[in-house]
């Protein structure tokens, strides 16, 4: 099972939050659903974050009334999808002192063998094109160092480690990669840099709009598995730490 849970947030006056309010927030949804954040290998939940307009000053982000802010979860396997699926917030959300007004829910859900049958299994026509927006900073574990570029091996790499872990359906190892490496290319990007706050320093990722291109010569079963990796970031995001709202993609 396969669940993206999207509140619709307001606020009533101006309100200000530190920028590391993300951690706070997670814990405390994660603690309405009953769910641990540790002893995870690979995070079941992703998180947005409260994404929209805002102003920011220091170390701190201002939310302001007449504008509309959207909070999404995401759950990767049947336990954190039935505990989203199931969790019930107030008229209101209130953390760190502050209140938000939840107006709209709405919630997608599928499953891993609905998207492979759909995807690979029916053999459609291969998709060649992928244009993907990247809403959150997106960055890549490398040793000791964190790669802000969006490197198509990379992101390949980040979603099919999530979907080997939790689906069914296992869909290869690095054959896969290297295969998916020199058939897929970053054919342009407009992207910039921007830092996520953590509660002990930041991490530089990027942020924009990347389009993935498939040669035409390219198997097309891969391509298809391509196309199924590219749809399933909807929900598992990109890179490191999507449990604290890093790596939300929108796939256009």
């Amino acid at each position: 099972m396969l669940i993206r849970s999207n509140w619709t947030l307001t606020v009533d006056e101006p309100t200000v939050l530190p920028r590391t309010y993300g951690l706070e927030l997670v814990k405390y949804l994660h603690q309405r659903m009953g769910l641990e954040m540790a002893n995870e290998i690979i995070s079941s939940v992703t998180f947005s974050g409260i994404l929209g307009f805002y102003s920011a000053s220091g170390n701190f982000i201002t939310f302001h009334p007449n504008e509309f802010y959207q909070l999404s979860l995401c759950g990767l396997q049947k336990k954190a999808a039935k505990a989203i699926s199931t969790l019930e917030l107030a008229a209101d959300l209130e953390f760190l002192g502050t209140k938000f007004n939840l107006i709209n829910r709405e919630d997608e859900v599928t499953s891993y063998e609905e998207l492979y049958t759909t995807l690979v299994r029916n053999e459609p026509e291969a998709s060649k094109r992928f244009d993907l927006q990247f809403i959150t900073p997106t960055a890549f574990a490398q040793g000791e160092t964190k790669l802000p570029l969006p490197v198509p091996a990379l992101i390949f790499r980040s979603w099919l480690e999530r979907w080997n872990h939790f689906a069914p359906v296992y869909l290869g190892g690095d054959e896969l990669i290297a295969y998916l490496s020199n058939a897929v290319i970053l054919k342009n990007h407009k992207i910039q840099t921007r830092s996520f706050q953590l509660q002990r320093g930041f991490v530089n990722g990027f942020v924009g709009d990347v389009t993935l291109q498939v040669f035409t010569r390219a198997d097309p079963l891969l391509a298809n598995v391509a196309n199924l990796l590219v749809q399933y970031a909807w929900f598992a995001g990109t890179g490191m730490k999507t449990r604290l709202g890093m790596g939300q993609i929108i796939v256009k």
